[in-house]
């Protein structure tokens, strides 16, 4: 089950943020709670990012954030996660069909993602969900902890 996130996720959201195998790939620097908080309550307040569960257990996040204008049947998918601890069991296959079917559910025509061009599991996962390959945005992630640029692939989903 897919479902927008509420206050008291916040503590799971935190953790999975700022995993150590998830974070080199999502939006965030590592950060403490205390300024995250602010970051968190305004996602909350966008109503952007859902939480995936299965059988009453929090598994995985993304950000579903619909485009605005002549472009509003698009939405960018982002700060897909699943927590370490459950990766390998076919949730994150699960939580790709639920994200799809809220999307055909907004009308959308298309959902688009860039990933790390290192992150070869995730884009094979996007390209086994029907997503597709469309180019590359040179320098796009700067990583200040590292102290570099990442490369990442622009993919879509077209209804």
């Amino acid at each position: 089950m897919i479902r927008p996130v509420q206050q008291s996720d916040f503590d799971f959201i935190y953790k999975l943020y700022m995993h150590p195998e998830v974070n080199p790939y999502l939006l965030y620097e590592h950060m403490d709670k205390e300024s995250f908080a602010p970051i968190f309550a305004e996602l909350l307040r966008d109503g952007v990012l859902y939480v995936f569960s299965e059988q009453g257990e929090d598994i995985g996040m993304c950000k579903l954030i619909r485009l605005k204008h002549r472009t509003s049947h698009i939405a960018y998918l982002g700060g897909v996660a699943i927590d370490p601890a459950k990766a390998g069991k076919g949730y994150a296959h699960a939580m790709f069909s639920e994200i799809i079917a809220l999307g055909q559910s907004m009308q959308l025509a298309r959902i688009e993602l860039s990933a790390s061009v290192e992150n070869l599991r995730a884009i094979r996962l996007y390209e086994k969900c029907g997503f597709e390959r469309e180019g590359i945005l040179r320098r796009y992630t700067y990583l200040r902890s590292e102290d570099r640029y990442l490369d990442e692939v622009l993919m879509s989903y077209l209804y």
